[in-house]
């Protein structure tokens, strides 16, 4: 596909919204999910030491 401007390109036909959409959706998701990984195992290495203590 030829474009002819920046802002065609953009565009993508009319069909820039969905793509550029799509594309930050997946773009956010990977970013956010290291960062929810992160914290769910910081808390399960927080929560493990007392559990053995109650054992």
């Amino acid at each position: 596909m030829h474009w002819n401007s920046l802002n065609d390109f953009f565009a993508m036909g009319g069909y820039g919204l969905y793509v550029w959409g799509s594309f930050g959706a997946c773009a956010l998701g990977m970013l956010i999910e290291p960062l929810l990984l992160r914290a769910r195992r910081r808390a399960i290495v927080a929560r493990v030491p007392a559990k053995e203590l109650m054992e």
